[in-house]
């Protein structure tokens, strides 16, 4: 890996742990540097993901230099009997991977000393796999070995996923699309993958009627659910009122339900009911202050489009630039958001600008404008939602506080 001023991208390691950290009744051992699982526990809880237990080896010289892996033995042993929990998920750092440690091989010799418990090798550990495509390999894993044969719920049920750490505001997005696919979907919520879940609940997926797709990285997992339980799903995050309205006229259409246009029609009222009045300010700001009519938008790649989207269809935002942060999203019209990118970005003082904390800092703006990691502060779970009908209400309150500030 090569230095970097800001943060370097992350490797599929931190993708599986983004995944895995909110996992009840389960634990992660990490075979390599103890530094590493110490940081990555830190990391993960200022982030609000908690539920899976985190753990580290810790190796040394003669573990590398002799490929000694009788620590992960010992660690293995240790949780599974003295912490009761009996699904295990075994994770390389860089150094094992640069040598050689084959997991799902180690795996397979352990599971006979310990027949009561699962112990599942995710081998996207390597700085050859990025962050996303560690998130894309680990939701797959956990739908390939994890569900069990099962009918579908009697009333009709729903999965989230794609849920994850990595995600700003994940555990907020993901409660509002659970609460508006309940009250107008008249739908129950089983799992949602993987933020707040359990193994209890991930063992429950194939029961569901419809998955909820809310990044790319979760598509692979909801087409093997398809193919293995029949459940059909929806890729696509609700943003602002008309996106809403559209992912839950979609959702209604994929799985057979009439909505409940009461409930429909009360949430849209009482949406555009706190947005008007600051549409009104908003508007004719951007109409008399055009040189601050630019709303630039920095993160992931399923996010930054419809926050766009909105933008411009309920406040008049004339010119959008939208940028990625995977080299591999990036399209015609949305850059990779590369150092040098990042640079020129914070450095423009015009307009409006969304992104990660740390691109906020650099910028020298305000943080509530934030809507991507890396963040510098610590999250709960609480937080408003940047999807759905109150996520429209929230993203004109940032926008339009941010006009204060900037006159």
């Amino acid at each position: 890996m090569g230095l970097y001023k800001t943060s370097p991208p992350l490797s599929g390691r931190m993708g599986s742990l983004w995944c895995l950290s909110g996992i009840a009744q389960s634990a992660v051992i990490e075979f390599g540097c103890m530094g590493h699982m110490a940081y990555g526990r830190t990391f993960l809880h200022r982030m609000g993901s908690f539920g899976g237990k985190l753990y580290s080896t810790h190796i040394g010289e003669t573990d590398i230099a002799m490929g000694d892996t009788s620590r992960l033995t010992r660690a293995v042993e240790w949780v599974s009997e003295n912490q009761g929990i009996k699904t295990i998920f075994l994770l390389p750092s860089s150094v094992p991977e640069v040598f050689g440690i084959d997991l799902k091989a180690l795996a397979k010799e352990l599971s006979p000393q310990f027949p009561d418990t699962r112990l599942i090798p995710l081998t996207a550990g390597g700085f050859d796999v990025s962050g996303h495509k560690g998130v894309e390999f680990t939701l797959l894993e956990l739908c390939k070995t994890l569900p069990k044969e099962v009918h579908q719920t009697e009333l009709p049920s729903f999965n989230i996923i794609g849920s994850c750490a990595d995600m700003f505001r994940y555990h907020a997005d993901a409660a509002e699309i659970a609460r508006m696919a309940s009250g107008a979907l008249g739908m129950e919520h089983l799992c949602t993958m993987t933020s707040g879940t359990s193994i209890s609940q991930l063992e429950t997926l194939g029961a569901a009627h419809l998955n909820f797709v809310i990044r790319r990285e979760g598509e692979a997992a909801a087409k093997y659910l398809q193919e293995r339980f029949g459940t059909p799903y929806l890729t696509a995050r609700p943003y602002g009122i008309q996106g809403t309205l559209d992912w839950l006229e979609d959702a209604a259409a994929i799985c057979g339900r009439q909505a409940d246009k009461s409930f429909i029609r009360r949430e849209k009222e009482n949406a555009l009911e706190q947005i008007a009045p600051m549409q009104t300010v908003l508007a004719r700001f951007l109409r008399v202050h055009r040189e601050d009519n630019r709303l630039v938008l920095a993160g992931h790649a399923d996010v930054v489009p419809g926050i766009a989207e909105y933008g411009k269809e309920c406040f008049g935002f004339l010119r959008t630039e939208c940028y990625c942060d995977c080299s591999e999203m990036a399209a015609k019209d949305m850059a990779y958001l590369d150092e040098s990118t990042k640079e020129r970005v914070a450095s423009d003082s015009k307009g409006f600008l969304m992104g990660s904390g740390e691109l906020l800092h650099m910028a020298k703006r305000d943080q509530s404008l934030q809507i991507a990691v890396p963040d510098h502060i610590w999250r709960h779970a609480y937080e408003p939602p940047l999807a759905g009908f109150r996520g429209a209400v929230n993203l004109a309150a940032v926008w339009t506080n941010e006009m204060v500030r900037i006159h």
